[in-house]
């Protein structure tokens, strides 16, 4: 009974709500901000520009994701400095971050080109719908140096458990988007051109505001130009190369279920574009507990110091577990009006209330592998994260949606479960391992 109640005193889980709580706040504003965009180019004089935006503003998003692994990385390192008292090193990974970062920003400007005709070759859309692509794609990419550098610099942060200060930038960087976004389309007339530079004005803002917060923590390091050599970055272009292979697997697993969906027609189509807004408002909460777990368990390894680890590990779980409940339980309750809030179509809304079980399924098999990525990415073990991936792509997902085809679409979701489950098996099970052969720290 004392080693139970030990972790329900609120001293220790103090830490982890201290990140967590900012986080979620700050994540809960990036898909409101979204919505005003949506409002201002859905109240103009017509729908191709809601359409061509979206296209474009999807792709770009989907080119920043794959480069998230700026973002783990960085967090990692950055908590185990910190966990080391090692305030030189810190500063070594962050301006390794930013280098990598401004390498890969050219890359996409370099080839902006290529990347616009890719969209439009997708697409295959009308005339006007392609211009607006055109006019949106062109001014945001423009953005990428700042996009990509606050993956780095946010990382970084949130690995020196500065979640408040992210919390702050990040509402400051989406209010000021949705103000100049009404501004520059209604009163200066830019329509979609509008939108996306107001998104490339708040990115740029969100950099300045970070670069100020770093240097207001790291003065007076001095910068040494040998932390840009090969032998130096070895480490960082490991864990994110393994990281990127991750994050394609990810990607490709999901744009399997969206674009297998679509081959058992239009109503498959739209209810999986229902569920997955559920499996993103699950990702709101949890990742605010990873991203917890990967400053504290990073901030542990550095200290070295495996009991500790474990508790972070073990604290962790108890709020996400209790997350995922309160999860579970509303979506099994409100399910309903939640996808009646999504759609106003009464065939759809029926459709997907066959889906209730898989909804309040999802967030109880979710929550391991969200928490143990925050885990594997505070002990900067990518390559475990890009194994677990690949292995539960390819002996859990694959196998299970041919041996439910029969079921159609809900064989793809039920393949979906196995495979966010056969994450979290495989990623706990090797941390016990990590653990108890004493190579955790």
């Amino acid at each position: 009974m004392h080693s139970i109640s030990k972790f329900l005193r609120p001293g220790l889980h103090g830490p982890i709500l201290f990140i967590a709580a900012p986080m979620i706040l700050s994540n809960l504003t990036t898909p409101l901000m979204g919505l005003v965009d949506t409002a201002v180019l859905g109240h103009l004089n017509s729908a191709h520009y809601l359409a061509g935006a979206s296209v474009a503003g999807l792709f770009i998003t989907q080119l920043y994701w794959l480069c998230g692994f700026l973002r783990m990385t960085s967090t990692g390192l950055s908590a185990q400095a910190k966990g080391a008292g090692d305030r030189l090193k810190a500063a070594e990974y962050l301006v390794q971050g930013l280098f990598l970062s401004g390498i890969l920003a050219c890359f996409l400007l370099l080839t902006q080109s290529l990347w616009l005709e890719a969209i439009l070759l997708l697409a295959n859309a009308q005339l006007e719908v392609t211009q607006v692509i055109k006019d949106y794609f062109l001014t945001r990419i423009w953005g990428a140096p700042a996009a990509l550098a606050n993956l780095a610099l946010i990382g970084w942060l949130i690995g020196q458990q500065q979640s408040k200060q992210v919390m702050w930038i990040q509402i400051i960087g989406n209010v000021l988007n949705a103000v100049l976004s009404i501004i520059l389309v209604v009163y200066f007339q830019l329509d979609v051109i509008g939108v996306a530079l107001a998104t490339v004005i708040a990115e740029y803002t969100i950099m300045g505001l970070s670069l100020w917060a770093v240097w207001r923590m790291l003065q007076p390091i001095t910068i040494d130009i040998k932390w840009l050599s090969l032998g130096q970055m070895k480490q960082l272009l490991g864990l994110n190369g393994h990281s990127f292979i991750r994050n394609i697997t990810l990607q490709l697993c999901l744009a399997f279920l969206v674009f297998q969906g679509m081959r058992f027609g239009q109503t498959c189509a739209a209810v999986n574009a229902i569920l997955l807004q559920f499996f993103s408002l699950i990702a709101l909460g949890l990742d605010g507990i990873a991203f917890s777990a990967e400053a504290l368990v990073g901030e542990q390894k550095g200290k070295k110091n495996p009991l500790g680890l474990a508790s972070v590990v073990v604290q962790s779980l108890l709020w996400s577990t209790a997350l995922a409940i309160i999860y579970s339980a509303v979506f099994w309750f409100f399910g309903d009006a939640i996808v009646a809030l999504l759609t106003s179509h009464q065939n759809l809304q029926e459709a997907a209330s066959n889906y209730l079980v898989i909804i309040a399924l999802l967030p109880i098999v979710a929550h391991w592998c969200f928490l143990l990525d925050g885990v594997f990415v505070g002990l900067t073990r990518a390559k475990a994260m890009q194994n677990s991936m690949l292995a539960s792509a390819l002996l859990a997902y694959i196998p299970l949606w041919w041996l439910f085809s029969d079921m159609g679409n809900m064989g793809l979701w039920i393949a979906l479960l196995a495979f966010l489950l056969a994450r979290g098996v495989s990623l706990g099970g090797y941390f016990i391992y990590l653990y108890q052969t004493r190579q955790v720290v």
